[in-house]
C-alpha cells in the first residue's frame, strides 16, 4: 500500500514539474526555418528549450509568463556563419551590434585567423558569459603561423606533422572545422595539398571547410577551382566565405562564378555560400601590396620600404595590381579605423592624400599607404563591387547572410554590416525589393547555417530544440547603419530569446548574457 501510494505520489510530482514552462509566445506568426510557409501556434519555453509548438499551450501551462506577439513574426535565432569575434567579444560581451540585428548564434575563427588555444577560447566564452552563442572554426594562419612561422615557403615533413598535430587538437577541443585565409600572410604561401591534409582531420571530425578564397577578383574562377579540389580530395563540406567578385573588370562574371556552384552541388558535393548584403568590402589596408613583400609580417615590410630599389618594386606591383583592376586611383579604398592618426577613419586615400597638400596621382597615395603602413596596419572599407552581381547571389538557395564582422565597442567607422546585415535583407531584399521570399530569407539565416556548421538542436522552432527566438515586426524591421553614420543597431526586433532568456524585452537589450560556447561534439 506504501508503495503504491509512493508511486502515484512521484507520478504526481513528475506531472507537475513538466507541466511547468517559463514563457508562453502566443499571437505570432511562426516562421520556423524550414522554409515553410507561416503558421499560428503558441510556443511554450521551459529552461533553455523549446517543450511545446501547439495551440492553446496558455492554458495547459497558466504560470508561465505570456509574451504576446501582437500577429508580428517569431523566427529561430539568426545565426552568423562568418564573424571575427576573438578578441571584441571580451571587450563587449553583450554583443549589441549583434544582438539588435537578431544574431544569437555566430561562428567566429574565419579567414584563417582563429584562437591560437580553441580550448581555452571556448572555456573563456564561457567563463565571460557573453549574450550570444559562439562556435569557432580552426584557423589555418594561426596553424601555419603556430608551425611553421610566416616564411614562403612549403611545410617541412615535421612542420607539417606538427600542423596537423595542431589540428587534431583543435578539432578535439571543439572547433566546427578548418577556415583558411588566402590572401593572409602566412596562409597565402601554402600550397593546395598543405590545406588538403589539415581539411582531412577537419573532415574526419565532421567538420566543414570555410573558405576566404585566394582571389575574389581576376582570378576569381582559379581561387573557386581550388576550394571546389580541396572539398573533393579532403572529402569534407565547402563553405566558400564572403562570395563576390570585385574590381570594375569583374562585374558580371556572377553567372559564371556562382555556375561552378551550381555544377558541383549537382555532382554531389556539399558546397555553400555566404554573402554580405553591401557592395563594399572591408579588410586591412596591406592586402593592397604585392603577396611577396607581406613574408615575415609588417617588421620585415618596414625594413624593405626604407630600401630604395624595393620600395620601388612595391610601388610597382601595386600599379600592375591597379592597372589589372582598372583602378586610376584610390577613390575607393576608405579608413575604416586607423590607430596611429583617428582624423583619417571615414577618408578615402584620394582625400587623404588631398588633404596633405599632395597632387592627385597613384604615385602620391600609393607612398601614403606605404607611409601608413610603416607606423601601422588599418582595417579598410573597399569600394569595389555592384549591386547586379549582389542581386543575383542573393537569389541563390544556398547563400547565407553573413556580416563578416567583430562585436562593435565604437570605435572608427566600420562597416555597416557588422550592425544591419540580416536586417537590411529583411527590409531591402525581401519588404521592398521582393528579390526572395521571408520564408526563404530565414531559412538561409537559421536552419540553413545550423545544418551546414552542425549546430545541434538549432536554426529551427521546433519541440526539443534551443529556444533561441525572435519577435519582429516584418514591416519596421530595418536596418539603421550607414557608412557615414555606421554605430545605429537595427530596429523591428522586439524580442530576442538566447538558450530561453530574453535578452531584448521591448525592444531593448536587457544586459543579459546568457550564451554558451557551442562545441563540436564528433
Amino acid at each position: 500500500m506504501k508503495k503504491s501510494l509512493l508511486i502515484l505520489i512521484m507520478g504526481c510530482l513528475t506531472t507537475f514539474v513538466h507541466a511547468q514552462a517559463d514563457y508562453i509566445i502566443t499571437n505570432g506568426r511562426i516562421v520556423d526555418g524550414t522554409g515553410n510557409g507561416w503558421f499560428r501556434a503558441d510556443i511554450a519555453i521551459q529552461q533553455n528549450k523549446i517543450i511545446g509548438v501547439a495551440k492553446g499551450l496558455a492554458t495547459k501551462y497558466p504560470s508561465a509568463k505570456i509574451i504576446d506577439a501582437k500577429n508580428q513574426i517569431v523566427a529561430p535565432g539568426f545565426i552568423d556563419v562568418h564573424a571575427h569575434i576573438e578578441e571584441s567579444v571580451f571587450r563587449k560581451p553583450t554583443a549589441e551590434n549583434y544582438i539588435y540585428d537578431g544574431v544569437t548564434s555566430v561562428v567566429t575563427g574565419n579567414c584563417g585567423s582563429g584562437a591560437d588555444d580553441i580550448a581555452e577560447f571556448l572555456f573563456k566564452i564561457d567563463s565571460a558569459k557573453t549574450s550570444i552563442n559562439v562556435a569557432t572554426l580552426a584557423g589555418h594562419n594561426t596553424i601555419r603561423r603556430l608551425g611553421m612561422g610566416l616564411e614562403n615557403r612549403k611545410a617541412t615533413a615535421a612542420e607539417m606533422t606538427k600542423m596537423e598535430s595542431l589540428m587534431s587538437k583543435a578539432m578535439q577541443d571543439g572547433a566546427v572545422g578548418l577556415s583558411t585565409g588566402l590572401i593572409y600572410l602566412p596562409g597565402m604561401y601554402s600550397p593546395t595539398e598543405e590545406i588538403v591534409a589539415l581539411s582531412k582531420i577537419a573532415a574526419a571530425k565532421g567538420g566543414v571547410y570555410a573558405t576566404h578564397m585566394r582571389n575574389e577578383g581576376n582570378r576569381v574562377h582559379e581561387a573557386i577551382d581550388e576550394a571546389l579540389t580541396i572539398g573533393r580530395e579532403a572529402n569534407i563540406p565547402v563553405q566558400i566565405s564572403h562570395f563576390k567578385v570585385t574590381g570594375k573588370n569583374n562585374w558580371g562574371r556572377s553567372s559564371e562564378t556562382l555556375g561552378m556552384v551550381e555544377e558541383a552541388r549537382k555532382q554531389g558535393y556539399d558546397v555553400t555560400i555566404d554573402q554580405y548584403p553591401y557592395t563594399a568590402s572591408s579588410t586591412n589596408l596591406a592586402v593592397r601590396l604585392p603577396d611577396w613583400a607581406l613574408e615575415g609580417g609588417l617588421d620585415s615590410l618596414r625594413v624593405k620600404m626604407k630600401d630604395p630599389v624595393m620600395r620601388k618594386r612595391i610601388l610597382d606591383g601595386m600599379k600592375a595590381s591597379q592597372k589589372k583592376d582598372k583602378q586610376k586611383d584610390y577613390s575607393f579604398a576608405v579608413v575604416a579605423w586607423y590607430g596611429p592618426d583617428t582624423t583619417m577613419n571615414g577618408k578615402s586615400i584620394t582625400q587623404i592624400n588631398l588633404e596633405k597638400g599632395r597632387k592627385k596621382n597613384f604615385l602620391n597615395e600609393a607612398n601614403l599607404i606605404l607611409d601608413m603602413l610603416a607606423k601601422s596596419n588599418a582595417q579598410m572599407i573597399y569600394h569595389t563591387m555592384n549591386e547586379s552581381d549582389l542581386i543575383y547571389f542573393m537569389k541563390y538557395p544556398f547563400n547565407m547572410p553573413a556580416a563578416d564582422a567583430g562585436v562593435s565597442d565604437g570605435r572608427g567607422m566600420p562597416h555597416p554590416r557588422g550592425f544591419g546585415t540580416n536586417a537590411r535583407v529583411l527590409s531591402k531584399y525581401v519588404r521592398d525589393q521582393k528579390v526572395i521570399g521571408l520564408e526563404e530569407a530565414i531559412r538561409r539565416m537559421t536552419s540553413l547555417p545550423a545544418t551546414k556548421f552542425n549546430l545541434k538542436d538549432r536554426g529551427m522552432i521546433m519541440e526539443g530544440k534551443y529556444a533561441d527566438i525572435l519577435i519582429f515586426d516584418e514591416g519596421k524591421i530595418q536596418d539603421k547603419s550607414v557608412y557615414e553614420n555606421p554605430h545605429q543597431y537595427t530596429v523591428g526586433i522586439e524580442y530576442v530569446f538566447v538558450n530561453g532568456k530574453l535578452v531584448i524585452e521591448n525592444g531593448k537589450h536587457n544586459g543579459t548574457r546568457s550564451g554558451i560556447a557551442l562545441r563540436n561534439l564528433q
